[in-house]
C-alpha cells in the first residue's frame, strides 16, 4: 500500500477546513484516545434510529475491541480510519478498508458515520474528498460502499462526489419490521 516514508500515524492531521456554518473541522486518523467519543457517536446514532447497520447500543468493551482491531489493521495498511473533530471532540467517523493481498487489492470499501447536528454542513462531502484522495495514495482503483435505499441524504452526498449506483440487493436490510433495499455504489478512481 504505502511506502514506509509515506505511512500515516495515529492521530495525524490530514486536512483542516471551515464547514458551511463556520465550524472549524479537523480531519485526522483515528487514535486510542478517541474511544469515548466514538462510543458516544455510535450510540447517539443508534438512539436516533439512524440508517446504519447497528441497532443495539454498543458497550464500552465492544467499542474498545473494535478500536483495538481497527488500529491494528491501520498499522497493517488494511484500513484507513479517519475522524472529524470539532472543538476536541470526534463528531464523525469513516474508513476505507481493503482486502490486502487478494485479487481485489485494488478495491477499497468505504464507510462513514456523522453525528446528528453536524450533517448538512459539508463535513461529509469534505470527508469523502479526503478519503478518495487517500485511496489514490493507497493505489486503490475503485471504491465501493453500501447504503440504505431510504437514506436519501447520504445517497446525495455520494453522488455529489462521483459515486454511482452499481447494484441493489432487494430487501437486503430488515429493520423495524420492514425490508429495505441495500444500494451498492462505486467510484472509479482511475476515470478522474
Amino acid at each position: 500500500m504505502r511506502s514506509e516514508g509515506n505511512r500515516l500515524k495515529a492521530g495525524q492531521i490530514l486536512h483542516q477546513f471551515t464547514a458551511q456554518d463556520g465550524t472549524q473541522v479537523i480531519l485526522r486518523t483515528l487514535k486510542w484516545e478517541d474511544l469515548d467519543d466514538l462510543l458516544d457517536v455510535i450510540n447517539t446514532l443508534i438512539e436516533e434510529s439512524a440508517e446504519i447497520e447497528y441497532d443495539t447500543h454498543m458497550t464500552r468493551d465492544a467499542e474498545a475491541d473494535w478500536l483495538v482491531s481497527t488500529l491494528a489493521n491501520f498499522e497493517k495498511d488494511k484500513v484507513l480510519p479517519v475522524v472529524a473533530e470539532v472543538k476536541g471532540k470526534v463528531i464523525a467517523s469513516s474508513s476505507i478498508s481493503t482486502k490486502g493481498f487478494t485479487c481485489e487489492k485494488h478495491v477499497g470499501n468505504l464507510g462513514i458515520l456523522i453525528r446528528s447536528g453536524y450533517r448538512d454542513r459539508g463535513i461529509g462531502t469534505e470527508m469523502m474528498k479526503i478519503l478518495m484522495e487517500q485511496a489514490r495514495l493507497m493505489n486503490l482503483k475503485i471504491l465501493t460502499l453500501s447504503v440504505f435505499a431510504t437514506n436519501k441524504r447520504a445517497i446525495h452526498v455520494y453522488e455529489k462526489v462521483g459515486f454511482k449506483e452499481a447494484g441493489r440487493i432487494r430487501k437486503g436490510i430488515y429493520r423495524k419490521g420492514e425490508y429495505i433495499d441495500r444500494i451498492i455504489m462505486t467510484k472509479d478512481l482511475v476515470e478522474d
